[in-house]
């Protein structure tokens, strides 16, 4: 339980820390950067899900928010290159693996 607490917080700081943070990225990497950050949100709902279903494992946590992002990037880069949207198939892939976890958290979060 207590690793779904520290996830959601270090959620909740990263938003705060990227609202307060005057960091800005030129338009050319937006593909980039926003399948990169909803391939690690799908993780971040992922690791929630699976410390509340107590089969939580920080390796496979890591290894999979950096492998996800960086594959949704690298797809977005080839696409780029052959003309074509491919980051459109990541965005597909982790908003419905998003919306899945989320669907399994908040059911589990209504039955206790």
């Amino acid at each position: 339980m207590w690793v779904g607490v520290w996830a959601l917080l270090g959620l909740l700081l990263g938003v705060i820390l990227g609202l307060y943070v005057p960091l800005f990225f030129p338009v050319a990497y937006a593909k980039y950067l926003s399948v990169a950050v909803l391939a690690a949100l799908d993780s971040v709902f992922g690791g929630i899900r699976a410390a509340m279903e107590d089969t939580f494992d920080l390796a496979v946590f890591i290894s999979g928010f950096f492998s996800n992002a960086l594959l949704a990037a690298g797809l977005a880069f080839v696409g780029e290159r052959l003309g074509i949207d491919l980051y459109l198939a990541a965005v597909v892939a982790f908003g419905v693996r998003l919306f899945q976890n989320l669907a399994i958290i908040r059911r589990r979060l209504l039955k206790k």
